[in-house]
């Protein structure tokens, strides 16, 4: 783990330093704002930023955000309640009084290099997958991860890592979908300076990042098909070439790409590069979605009810027979996603000293027409007959939003609409003077 102090050495943000050497983390040192942003995109592969308080920490989240950079800062000084509060208003993740307490910040080292996730399952069918899983762990292969948004890919490509013989070295994500496509290649092989408008540094990317470990190419099937042939090579030749760069650079990366779609189909409809589907599907793991490991959803529901009263400091509460009987018969098109926030909402939700039936939200499942009722009686009839299409689309994609607590990637995935398609959406929708709700990251316990 590399961590960066930002800062003069000579007083308490000194001992801090020394206590993260001790503590087995490779530390970097910068003395201004400045050199901090360089050096941190100039490295890549810093997990954590401790920076004395009289540096400008709302200059250097600033300068993390504007570089797209999500690298955890801690602010230290005095003990003073005041300064504390001023700086995480400024963007720092924490605060640490000075002098340094060693324990505290071996927590904060602990949880900043703590990115194990076991995948958990009793399900056969899924236990199949991950015996699959962990007989090709040990290879350089790259791996094609297939299934259902919210099935856990990212997860499992973590899983592959961990129990590789590159474990040691640094797990990368790219999440193809998230990003304009004009940014994706410069987060992809990095920039020199100078090499485009807002270029002020030399920055490494996701490639040269992962060196010696992984890189995740989450949701591959997002990426332009341009930028695909620039990846083929990359992957091919094992070097990379950076915007405004003059010479390769040689990686030593191992490849995990994931996708919710069809890649065959994609590259019958010319949309994704069939060389470069063969070079990715070198091994192929297709996880099963939620209807088809019934035996994991009251399985996981009892891990998640477990994990989220713990993180809110509640007892850990029993779900009735009538609650997982419910959740058992739920049709989870959000998979292992939806179930795990449908239980976080419960454990908060649930008054007594159980967690019943009654903490659940479920939609309202429509009638079948077995029953007798016509579709087009009355007391069937959708509220939105009358109502333009752009209204009850609108509608849908708001209602959507709210129902996943704002969170962009899963709404998208429940539509069936990338996420670059949602953002498009939700800025019309906004500028008309839509209420949008607010964006969430959501919550991930390990599964």
């Amino acid at each position: 783990m590399r961590v960066l102090i930002v800062g003069p050495l000579s007083g308490e943000l000194g001992k801090a330093a020394s206590i993260v050497l001790a503590r087995g983390a490779l530390v970097d040192h910068a003395e201004s704002v400045d050199q901090a942003i360089s050096r941190i995109c100039g490295q890549g592969d810093h997990k954590l930023i401790i920076c004395g308080i009289e540096s400008a920490i709302a200059r250097l989240v600033e300068g993390l955000r504007r570089e797209r950079i999500s690298t955890p800062v801690l602010a230290c000084g005095p003990e003073d309640p005041e300064l504390a509060a001023l700086a995480i208003a400024n963007g720092a993740e924490d605060y640490i009084p000075l002098p340094p307490d060693p324990d505290l910040i071996a927590a904060f080292i602990q949880n900043a290099t703590d990115e194990t996730q076991t995948v958990l399952s009793c399900d056969p069918v899924m236990r199949g997958v991950l015996a699959k899983a962990d007989r090709i762990a040990a290879s350089d292969a790259s791996v094609l991860i297939t299934g259902e948004s919210g099935t856990g890919k990212e997860v499992m490509a973590r899983h592959i890592h961990q129990n590789s013989r590159r474990s040691r070295g640094p797990f990368v994500a790219l999440n193809c979908a998230a990003l304009p496509e004009t940014l994706v290649e410069s987060e992809l092989f990095g920039h020199e300076k100078g090499a485009f408008s807002g270029a002020t540094a030399r920055r490494i990317g996701r490639f040269e990042a992962a060196n010696g470990g992984t890189l995740l190419l989450d949701e591959i099937s997002e990426m332009d098909v341009r930028l695909q042939a620039k990846l083929l090579r990359a992957i091919q030749e094992r070097e990379i070439d950076r915007l405004g760069g003059n010479a390769p650079v040689s990686v030593d990366v191992r490849l995990i790409a994931t996708s919710n779609r069809d890649l065959p189909a994609e590259v019958a409809a010319g949309r994704f590069r069939e060389d470069l589907y063969f070079r990715l599907n070198v091994v192929s793991i297709a996880l099963p979605p939620l209807r088809s490991r019934p035996l994991d959803i009251a399985f996981l529901a009892r891990h998640f009810a477990r994990y989220y009263s713990e993180m809110n400091g509640l007892p850990d509460r029993p779900v009735t027979a009538e609650a997982m009987t419910r959740l058992e018969n739920a049709i989870w098109r959000g998979n292992v996603r939806e179930l795990e926030n449908t239980m976080h909402r419960a454990v908060l939700m649930a008054p007594g000293t159980v967690i019943d039936a009654d903490a659940f939200e479920f939609p309202e499942m429509p009638v079948p027409a077995a029953s007798g009722k016509s579709v087009s009686s009355p007391e069937t009839m959708s509220p939105w007959v009358g109502h333009r299409m752009d209204e009850v689309e609108q509608a849908l994609i708001l209602d959507t939003l709210s129902h996943t607590d704002g969170n962009r990637t899963h709404a998208a995935s429940l539509l069936g609409i990338s996420i670059r398609a949602l953002r498009n959406k939700l800025r019309d929708y906004a500028q008309q003077g839509a209420a949008i709700p607010p964006p969430s990251q959501g919550m991930t316990a390990p599964q």
